[in-house]
């Protein structure tokens, strides 16, 4: 897809957290002052930027305005644009990128966790993937039926058993069918109780194990579904997921849905942990790869552009 409707794709599914504060006050003539700093300010906090992070992100534009002579919000904004760019990019690598992988999918229920893996699942089949979906959800009712319905949408193979089955198993008949089909992506659906730390901690720790035994030489990411809509209790969340396991990365559903975007940032500088993919529509084909300059420019973009 190129460039520019990838961008008005982002633009659009940032369209709330841009409306209000940010937008007026980039829109704005006037000039850099103190009542532009307090505004920013406060437009970034309540776009749950997190404090810490909204206060390091002020002192270095403060910085580079300094620096580069900047005497316009528009160069402002292209600095901040720049800054923020920065705290959100990573240089892990993505083990799916690059050739076969598994992917273990965490993260509580009505998050979009089940949805996540039948879009991405649909994403990686039209790059020409193979893929394989293990229905390892067990706990929640018509959670494998659910699971079942984005399979034959996406045109996918899953595994699944019955409801309270060992998790692990689905897990270990999912990677058979893997190798048999000569798949090269197992996108592994697993419980949302965090609520029990140590049933979940040993559930998942049991999977990683089956995975490692049975597919030894093939790298396996966690990644965590979190709810942008929550804004900073998603980023809670994501800690106390963090605990239980080690986490990989993250995925954002409902970013098109929340004026709280800027989670994003608050996200990757307090956890440390890259986000990968971001919901901004509803459609199969919105749940886009994670890109830090296009989340920069649409976070800050005014209506015209």
């Amino acid at each position: 897809m190129e460039k520019k409707p990838l961008f008005q794709k982002w633009k659009t599914g940032l369209g709330k957290t841009r409306t209000g504060l940010l937008a007026r006050l980039f829109a704005s003539k006037d000039g850099i002052n103190e009542a532009f700093y307090e505004e920013l300010e406060e437009a970034l906090i309540l776009a749950d930027a997190g404090a810490t992070v909204t206060e390091r992100l002020l002192d270095e534009l403060q910085t580079a305005i300094k620096e580069q002579k900047i005497s316009d919000r528009a160069g402002a904004r292209k600095a901040l644009a720049g800054l923020i760019a920065k705290a959100v990019t990573t240089r892990k690598p993505f083990s799916a990128d690059t050739g076969a992988a598994v992917l273990l999918i965490v993260g509580v229920n009505g998050v979009g966790k089940t949805t996540s893996i039948g879009k991405l699942a649909n994403s990686y089949r039209e790059q020409g993937r193979k893929v394989m979906l293990a229905a390892a959800d067990t706990f929640r009712a018509a959670a494998a039926e659910q699971l079942g319905e984005w399979a034959k949408r996406a045109e996918v193979a899953m595994v699944r058993h019955n409801e309270g089955a060992d998790p692990a198993a689905v897990v270990f008949d999912a990677i058979a069918s893997y190798k048999a089909k000569g798949c090269n992506l197992l996108l592994c659906d697993t419980a949302g109780r965090l609520h029990n730390k140590a049933n979940l901690m040993n559930e998942l720790g049991k999977i990683r194990r089956v995975i490692a035994r049975e597919l030894p030489d093939i790298p396996c990411e966690t990644l965590l579904v979190l709810d942008a809509v929550t804004g900073q209790n998603a980023v809670a969340q994501a800690r106390a997921f963090a605990e239980v396991c080690q986490l990989d990365g993250v995925i954002l559903t409902k970013l098109d849905g929340t004026a709280k975007g800027g989670v994003v940032i608050s996200i990757c500088e307090s956890l440390h942990v890259p986000v990968r993919f971001v919901g901004v529509g509803e459609a199969i084909d919105d749940l886009q790869p994670f890109n830090a300059e296009l989340f920069a420019e649409a976070l800050l973009a005014s209506d015209g552009e």
